[in-house]
């Protein structure tokens, strides 16, 4: 009996040949079954595998499950479902991949499992039939180096969950037929996903970047230079990331990762792609994340997302902060007025210091204008932005600063300047008073130095724009006094922020695990290894994040970010913190992305 068709998965483009018409999936895990049901729904015939008969019956379940729930949730009619089963045989012999003219491979990530599997496939298929493996983290060459068809070898690179990712890693060994691949990114294209081109490298596109990144997330909580709520609250407040970098590994399995890091270390040598010792230890304790309920973070049972308090772990202590009545903002930046609104909205009466009146009076002017697009965009009355603007006082004299409890420093990003107006608020501010700077990459203790009283500095990075940011990264130094910090934490609260406590060094949280990854994404671009469009795309739909690498790159500014990379490295010694050469080219060449009209990309021509 003919099997019957279904309409193409949505958004699926109209093409004149469709590749593939019989799929077979060896491997029907989580994975797999989700790569099943989105072939047929796309009207192929799919051959699902597995390793014996109690296995495929398992598999078949869970299909039944999967699309039952897609009807539950009106993403299938009960037709379409019925439709969709009819296309899909389970079973156990891995002869029926004769039929296929695709197969893909979803077994466990064990390379010599992947080698033998492929070498009976290689005997059992036809010579048309393309060998696709759908491995994360291992050589796809010597993979298909056990065939003798590596030309008609890939990889095929699917996200989980299947049916919500819409990216796919296209990876092209040395010996890939370009046109299996061209017929494999139009069969991924034709699933309703974007396909990507990537290169055989461990962790492709996606992986090779995350996790890097992952690992010094992990390195830095191993530390405890910042505690594992603060670390995943900084980095997606501050970088509106869906998930902070440790409940991810969680959610990954750390055995999984540590797989990654080791094969990306084995080719790189680069000591941050290492995997951080702390992995080893939970992996070696079973303790592999959400899948054993305990990983970073402890969970109600095994599989389980919900999170349950770490009894072992020792409320700290908080000290009682000092009273803030009254607040002082130096800078006419953006920064600095943005501040200023943050504390004026919150009550607190503002004296806005720029380096003379005038100065003073447009910063002012320019906090006017950013309180009145908020009543416009009905996030404020009017009645709100007036008593908000009337609390603001505009002024060129540092002396009127001697009565305020706090001095928040928002002036250029220049040590020496820095310094030098510490040791003037000094003189000025009253004893007990909270000297606080907003430096995203200098030392906050060179600012305390500049001052008779280091124990009342502390940093307060603020991100931009900061009456939208939520993250204000709290920042002492060895000599802060502990009802400082207290003081800040307090306030940020009351101000309506999200405070993360961490140590003084270049980075704080945020930009020392921000920086590092936007540099890997500059030397896979410089090796050619993936273009700016597949390197971005591939970072937004495989990740989640709201901006690829390089559109981040050309909003912060090339420059910026040079300047942070260098301290990055000066601080660690890691050669791989180390700016990749092109973004010290661009940077050179005056492109310094979206404020002079050309970085990554040539702004001025969109």
């Amino acid at each position: 009996m003919q099997a019957p068709e279904l309409s193409p998965a949505p958004d699926a483009p109209e093409t004149p040949a469709r590749p593939f018409a019989t799929v077979a999936v060896v491997g029907l895990g989580t994975m797999g079954t989700g790569i099943a049901v989105a072939v047929a729904r796309t009207g192929r015939r799919v051959i699902g595998i597995e390793a014996d008969g109690a296995a495929a019956g398992r598999a078949l379940a869970r299909i039944e499950e999967a699309t039952a729930h897609a009807v539950d949730r009106e993403r299938l009619s009960p037709e379409e479902r019925a439709a969709l089963l009819a296309l899909i045989s389970v079973g156990d012999q891995l002869d029926a991949a004769a039929a296929a003219d695709l197969v893909i491979e979803e077994v466990p990530e064990q390379l010599e499992l992947k080698r033998e599997l492929f070498a009976e496939l290689d005997r059992i298929c036809p010579p048309h039939t393309v060998l696709a493996t759908g491995t994360t983290s291992l050589s796809v060459t010597r993979i298909a180096a056990a065939t003798a068809r590596p030309e008609r070898v890939l990889g095929l690179h699917f996200f989980n969950p299947v049916h919500a990712m819409k990216l796919v890693e296209v990876v092209r060994s040395v010996l890939t037929d370009p046109q299996v691949a061209e017929q494999a990114a139009q069969f991924a294209r034709e699933l309703g996903k974007e396909p990507v081109a990537a290169g055989d490298r461990p962790g492709f596109v996606v992986n090779g970047l995350l996790f890097a990144y992952l690992n010094q997330a992990a390195a830095m909580f191993e530390s405890r230079y910042a505690t594992r709520e603060d670390i995943d609250a900084a980095m997606r407040l501050g970088c509106g990331l869906p998930m902070g970098p440790l409940a991810l590994l969680d959610l990954i399995g750390l055995d999984t990762a540590r797989t990654v890091l080791e094969a990306m270390y084995e080719q790189s040598r680069d000591r941050l792609h290492a995997p951080a010792p702390i992995l080893g230890q939970l992996v070696s304790a079973g303790l592999l994340g959400r899948k054993t309920g305990r990983g970073f973070y402890r969970y109600e049972a095994p599989g389980s997302s919900r999170t349950v308090p770490d009894h072992s772990a020792a409320e700290a202590v908080r000290v009682a902060g000092r009273t803030v009545e009254s607040v002082g903002v130096c800078g006419s930046g953006t920064m600095a007025t943005g501040i200023a609104e943050v504390f004026a909205k919150a009550g607190f009466p503002v004296l806005l210091v720029a380096r003379g009146q005038d100065k003073a009076d447009k910063a002012k002017a320019q906090l006017a204008r950013s309180l009145d697009r908020s009543v416009a965009k009905g996030r404020l009355t009017a009645e709100q932005r007036d008593r908000t603007l009337g609390l603001v006082t505009p002024t060129g004299t540092q002396a009127d600063l001697a009565g305020v409890d706090l001095v928040m420093e928002a002036v250029a990003e220049d040590l020496a300047v820095k310094r030098e107006l510490f040791a003037a608020l000094d003189k000025i501010v009253k004893p007990g008073a909270v000297l606080a700077t907003t430096t995203s990459s200098l030392p906050v203790i060179s600012c305390a130095t500049a001052t008779s009283r280091p124990q009342d500095v502390i940093g307060m990075h603020f991100f931009n724009p900061a009456p939208a940011m939520k993250l204000v990264e709290v920042v002492s130094t060895v000599l802060t006094a502990p009802e400082v910090t207290a003081t800040v934490l307090e306030l940020c609260a009351t101000v309506r922020k999200h405070p993360v406590e961490c140590g003084d060094r270049a980075g704080f949280i945020v930009n020392a695990l921000l920086f590092p990854y936007l540099n890997d994404a500059v030397r896979m671009l410089e090796e050619h290894y993936a273009t700016v469009d597949d390197i971005d795309t591939a970072m937004k739909l495989g990740c989640g994040y709201p901006m690829g690498p390089f559109e981040l790159l050309d909003v912060v500014g090339l420059d910026v970010s040079l300047t942070i990379e260098r301290v990055l490295h000066q601080e660690f010694r890691e050669p791989g913190l180390a700016a990749a050469p092109l973004l010290e080219h661009l940077v050179a060449a005056g492109c310094l992305g979206r404020k002079t009209g050309r970085g990554f990309r040539d702004h001025a021509r969109r």
